[in-house]
């Protein structure tokens, strides 16, 4: 035992530190885990909280718009059915529209009075300016382009469309502010001009207006900045040119991406990480698309991240010690049975290397006495062939006295009992070697069973038996012919030997699926039940079989022949008056083959 705990120290050892170690591996994994996934959920929210305080302010400017549109849709439905504007229109008086017009939409326009802070919406229904579009979508040029708002030529050219439309249509403008260098984003709104003779539109009035700012005021969307990016161009006058230019190409390329679908991306502006939104703002308009977008400083939600994932390692840090201390406690707890287990093992692992040991030389004993067995069956053949032929040569003598005539035939007799029970040691240790190779093939039980009948009616029957038969026709079964009948042969003369005078042998055959079952049952003396479990065992002979002649190896070679040819045979009763054996073999028909497997 010493020795086996000498061995197994060392690798008990390393047990524990393997379990140990698994144990913090899972531990660190879970906390990496728990970490990523922390992360993951903050940037989230963040994003979520961004993205809803975008849709919200958006949700209140087109609130606002869609206040301002209704009112100005009302007005501007009222404006172009005054006579004035019609008839210059109708009449084709090109020259007198923007006169007639500038008497009828001078409440409209905004004559830049500074107005108190309460009349918010007043201001946002002024227009900066205005202008008309003929049958075709061009634009009617005025011929005083500072009374109905200044444009230069390339920002008036940008209210054409492609016709004049049948509904009102939402477009923004880039233009220049109040005549300066800088550039501003104007809205624009086209009212459809429609005759009133022929219900046809004729022409539209476009007006243009400042545009609303998004209103952020949640605490966490401080620093973000808002602006419109409108044909490729990203208006957002607080960033620096180079880093406009490179969120334009950004943008552009991602709404090409996501089909002009409202979306958001990760950005860098200044070398700083922001959370850019875009939305459009006249979808299904005649006008180009114009996008809402805002861009987000992530500086303060990473520097929370940071923070959150600080306190999640001070967390993980804190677990990680407490599941070391757990975690040595529990290998400890949970290496004593895997200690036992190896102990076991390793005993097992003795006793199996001397089982195997003790197997190779029983094996090999085996081997010799098998070899012994044939060897000496083969060398004991031929002295009694011998003896049996000197003894038949004296028993031919004429002159020999009656007395010494019976001494040499009861001495012949037992020669040819010697040769019967060398011949079956011979065939046991071919058994037992493996060395007995069957060749199948269909055998018909009825003539073995008649043949041995015939002989047993010319031999002298002195216990005067009745031999009662109950066979069908024919039966055939997988076997070797002179196996088969060595098997019927040794089952009949003990039904022979050991019954009573005036007795009966009584054989029943039939066939149950592809099982041939022979029942062969004598009366005679029962068999002791202590005695029938060994009665199939190598030279045991019972009581009842004292004072007859035999060897003990009968139904020893018989069971091991049947069970060479894939059947049993077992003893089915033995009481007062009938001991009865049963014997099954496969069923084969009639047809020669190689070899047969029964099920």
């Amino acid at each position: 035992m010493s020795a086996l705990s000498a061995v197994k120290n060392p690798g008990l050892g390393g047990f524990r530190a393997k379990l140990l170690a698994a144990m913090m591996l899972v531990v660190l994994t879970l906390t990496g885990v728990g970490l990523l996934l922390a992360q993951r959920k903050v940037a989230a929210d963040v994003e979520r909280g961004l993205r809803h305080d975008f849709q919200a302010a958006l949700a209140t400017l087109h609130g606002v718009q869609e206040v301002r549109q209704a009112v100005l849709a009302e007005r501007c439905r009222t404006l172009v059915r005054r006579p004035r504007i019609h008839a210059a229109l109708e009449d084709d008086a090109l020259d007198l529209l923007y006169l007639n017009a500038e008497d009828e939409l001078r409440d409209v326009m905004d004559d830049g009075s500074d107005e108190p802070s309460g009349a918010a919406l007043t201001r946002a229904l002024h227009a900066q300016f205005y202008r008309f579009l003929d049958r075709t979508g061009a634009v009617i040029s005025p011929p005083d382009p500072n009374e109905v708002g200044g444009l230069r030529a390339e920002e008036e050219a940008q209210l054409a469309l492609d016709g004049a439309p049948n509904q009102q249509q939402i477009g923004y403008v880039l233009r220049a502010e109040n005549g300066s260098a800088a550039e501003a984003i104007d809205q624009v709104i086209a009212v459809p001009i429609v005759s009133t003779d022929t219900g046809e539109v004729i022409a539209a009035l476009v007006l243009g207006f400042k545009t609303a700012e998004l209103d952020f005021d949640h605490p966490d969307t401080v620093g973000i900045k808002s602006g419109i990016w409108l044909n490729g161009r990203l208006h957002l006058p607080v960033l620096a040119e180079d880093a406009r230019a490179a969120l334009s190409a950004e943008l552009t390329r991602a709404i090409a991406r996501s089909g002009g679908a409202e979306s958001s991306l990760d950005v860098r502006v200044g070398g700083t990480e922001h959370l850019l939104f875009y939305k459009q703002l006249n979808p299904g308009s005649r006008f180009p698309p114009a996008y809402e977008v805002c861009v987000y400083p992530l500086a303060g939600s990473l520097a929370r991240l940071q923070q959150l994932q600080w306190r999640i390692l001070g967390a993980g840090a804190l677990l990680l010690l407490g599941a070391l201390v757990v975690s040595h406690f529990l290998s400890a707890r949970l290496s004593v049975p895997v200690e036992k287990l190896a102990v076991d093992s390793e005993e097992n692992r003795v006793q199996r290397q001397r089982a195997e040991t003790a197997l190779e030389r029983t094996s090999a004993d085996l081997q010799r006495a098998a070899r012994f067995s044939a060897d000496a069956s083969h060398q004991l053949k031929t002295p009694l062939s011998v003896l049996r032929a000197g003894l038949e040569e004296l028993l031919a003598q004429e002159d020999l006295i009656p007395e010494m005539r019976d001494e040499i035939a009861m001495l012949v007799h037992q020669t040819y009992r010697l040769t019967s029970l060398i011949e079956d040691l011979l065939l046991l240790s071919r058994m037992e070697a493996g060395r007995l190779q069957l060749e199948l093939s269909a055998v018909n039980l009825i003539p073995l069973i008649e043949g041995w009948l015939d002989d047993f009616s010319a031999m002298p029957d002195p216990l005067n038996l009745d031999v009662q038969l109950d066979l069908p026709a024919e039966i055939h079964v997988a076997g070797e012919k002179r196996y088969t009948m060595l098997i019927l042969q040794n089952l009949l003369e003990n039904a022979r030997k050991y019954n009573r005078p005036g007795g009966c042998i009584r054989l029943k055959a039939r066939v149950a699926g592809d099982r041939a079952v022979l029942t062969l049952g004598n009366t005679g003396h029962p068999i002791p039940p202590a005695a029938q479990e060994h009665i199939f065992e190598r030279f045991h002979r019972g009581s009842a079989g004292e004072n007859i002649p035999g060897h003990g190896l009968g139904l020893n070679l018989a069971q091991e022949l049947a069970r060479l040819h894939g059947g049993e045979l077992r003893l089915v009763r033995s009481d007062e008056s009938w001991t009865e054996f049963e014997v099954r073999f496969c069923v084969m028909e009639p047809v020669p083959v190689g070899s047969v497997e029964c099920a």
